[in-house]
């Protein structure tokens, strides 16, 4: 039984390593019913420019937010299986930033998220989500690989 976790947060982008981390986190949330299991994912607003061969600024928009609720009914369904108090949310900017801000808000005992695989020099010259998150947040970050 997990009694040191009330609250995870997940951190989605349907990549390979974000599934494993929504798993992980299912997994653990399942030890214990009284933790509540949140899945953020973050947009990156487009840059409002017009793009040649006819995309506007409004259609890549419309075409990104359609994506993201189509995962969004995914993940929906796959957390019905859960016991758990469970929800997906998705907000817009920056990913590690807005990952911050939402365990701060939120009040979350730990974040669950994937790893891009970046070690030594390329993470350090490269930066990433991951390890932005796992600098700032207020609580443990468990980054699955």
């Amino acid at each position: 039984m997990l009694t040191d976790y009330s609250r995870i947060v997940v951190a989605y982008d349907h990549s390979e390593l974000s599934k494993k981390a929504l798993k992980m986190a299912i997994n653990l949330a399942k030890q214990d019913k009284h933790i509540e299991l949140l899945v953020l994912m973050v947009i990156q607003p487009a840059r409002p420019i017009v793009y040649s061969y006819g995309y506007t600024f409004e259609a890549i928009q419309d075409s990104q937010r359609e994506e993201v609720n189509a995962i969004r009914k995914e993940i929906e369904e796959e957390l019905q299986q859960l016991a758990n108090k469970a929800r997906s949310v998705v907000v817009e900017g920056n990913p590690g930033v807005m990952i911050v801000e939402y365990v701060k808000q939120n009040d979350a005992d730990l974040v669950v998220m994937g790893s891009r695989g970046l070690s030594g020099l390329k993470e350090l010259f490269l930066g990433s989500v991951s390890h932005y998150v796992a600098q700032k947040a207020p609580c443990p970050v468990f980054i699955v690989k």
